[in-house]
């Protein structure tokens, strides 16, 4: 050994380097990779060390730093130190920084919040008894017109009679109001429906409540209401006399488990969240497949022309991929409006690029023998594609677009929430409206879902790779 190699081994001198630079006595001993990786995760966990500001978080860098000292020590007598000292210094730092940025903070947990979330989602709103119901009305003025009115208002509907009293009337007036010939020794529910169809509840101390009395044997009640103080609200013209209603409703069950309200919009959404995963996948095939084998490099890097090709092709599904289908949901919902439709086209958009990188990565890893025995036969590049490459894919393709529609399922309904149809436009609104009992129900809808396609497509992946 000569004398300028025993000095670049000398472990103090190697030591002294790796002070002065990270990573440099590490490369001095012929250890480049080692001592390149140890300099950038150095400068990395420094910069975000220093950009965060405190203090106490600079025990990370200095740590890896010394670490790194005694590893080009260690090196340079011929034995290596673990990794993992500075990699522990360095998650430290990453992940006690990103708890201080996130905020983490359980003492701020509301359990009274928590409980008003879970007690109704623990009852989901998506079947419920089979019930008959039993429904009047009579109508009544507001404001009274300028002509003269009757004194009561009064309507038959199939032997049951309505009547209030007076007809007319103002925010925060008293009417009498009565009905005849409902069930007997049956709740009744009384509210209001203004003339735009917008329901007002009538009990409590300040409607904020329903209004349920019971009729008696007869099957009559008579009570006093107040007129709803925000009946005139949505109206524009508070001086037109426009036509409102005071309804009677009675319920009752007959035996039986129907799909509630709600639970018909959870079954119309995931139908809509299934068949926009379908429809996005199908039509991403039909532009994946082909630009596949233009973003295959074993296919397309003969000659400058194609391998220029192959990269502008590359990058431009790169740069769909990493755009989030969410984002194009939000831009087709711009272009398009609301709906299924802007869904569909986001997720498109985003399959073609999946698809076309995986599928060409399929194409990248075929067996070259048939493509080289084409060939050799004077085939051109269409001919190779047909019979060399297009058989062995077949399969491959197959389970990847099996398992993109699967993909598609969990993110078509992400995509509703922003508008994209689906069951999670509404989702959304039912969280808005704390109908946290509808929530539970497509959560276990999309669950049900999700477990059953993932399943589907397992087996049949098995059966084709």
């Amino acid at each position: 050994m000569t004398a300028a190699s025993q000095t670049r081994r000398n472990p103090i001198l190697t030591a002294l380097l790796s002070t002065l630079v990270p990573g440099l006595g590490q490369g001095i001993v012929k250890r480049w990779y080692r001592g390149v990786a140890i300099l950038l995760a150095t400068l990395v966990v420094a910069g975000m060390v220093i950009w965060y500001g405190k203090p106490v978080w600079y025990f990370a860098p200095v740590g890896m730093w010394l670490w790194n000292i005694w590893d080009a020590f260690s090196l340079a007598g011929g034995r290596a130190r673990t990794i993992l000292i500075p990699v522990a210094f360095g998650l430290a730092a990453a992940y006690g920084i990103g708890w201080q940025v996130v905020g983490v903070n359980f003492a701020a947990a509301d359990m009274n919040r928590a409980l008003a979330v879970a007690r109704p989602m623990a009852h989901p709103d998506m079947f419920e008894v089979k019930t008959e119901t039993n429904e009047t009305w009579t109508p009544i003025k507001i404001p009274c017109p300028a002509t003269s009115s009757s004194p009561s208002s009064v309507r038959e509907d199939n032997g049951r009679v309505a009547t209030v009293s007076p007809s007319c009337g103002a925010p925060m007036d008293t009417l009498k109001i009565s009905v005849s010939g409902m069930w007997p020794n049956t709740n009744t529910q009384i509210w209001w429906r203004t003339a735009i169809s917008d329901p007002l509840l009538l009990g409590g101390t300040n409607g904020d409540k329903m209004l349920v009395l019971k009729t008696d044997s007869s099957g009559s009640l008579t009570t006093s209401i107040h007129v709803p103080i925000s009946v005139l609200i949505a109206q524009p013209d508070k001086t037109l006399s426009l036509e409102h209603q005071v309804r009677f409703t009675q319920s009752r069950p007959t035996g039986g488990i129907a799909i509630s309200y709600n639970g018909g919009f959870v079954l119309k959404g995931m139908l809509e969240t299934i068949a926009m995963a379908l429809m996005a996948t199908v039509l991403a095939i039909f532009v994946a497949v082909p630009i596949s084998f233009l973003a295959a490099r074993n296919l397309m890097g003969g000659n400058p022309i194609t391998f220029g090709i192959y990269v502008v092709v590359r990058t431009l599904l790169n740069i769909l991929r990493s755009v989030e289908a969410l984002l194009f949901a939000i831009v087709f919902v711009v272009i398009t409006g609301l709906g299924p439709f802007a869904g569909v086209l986001a997720l498109m958009v985003h399959s073609i690029a999946a698809l076309a990188k995986l599928y060409s990565e399929v194409i990248e890893g075929i067996d070259p023998g048939p493509i080289e025995a084409i060939k050799a036969t004077g085939a051109n590049w269409v001919q190779v594609a047909r019979y060399g490459v297009i058989p062995q894919i077949i399969p491959p393709f197959t389970s990847f677009t099996i398992y993109r529609w699967d993909i598609n399922v969990r993110t078509a309904t992400v995509i509703g929430m922003v508008g994209g149809g689906g069951i999670g436009f509404y989702l959304i609104q039912w969280i808005q409206l704390n109908d946290f009992r509808a929530v539970s129900a497509a959560f276990i809808a999309i669950a049900i879902v999700v477990i059953i396609l993932d399943f589907l497509s397992a087996k049949v992946r098995e059966r084709l790779v």
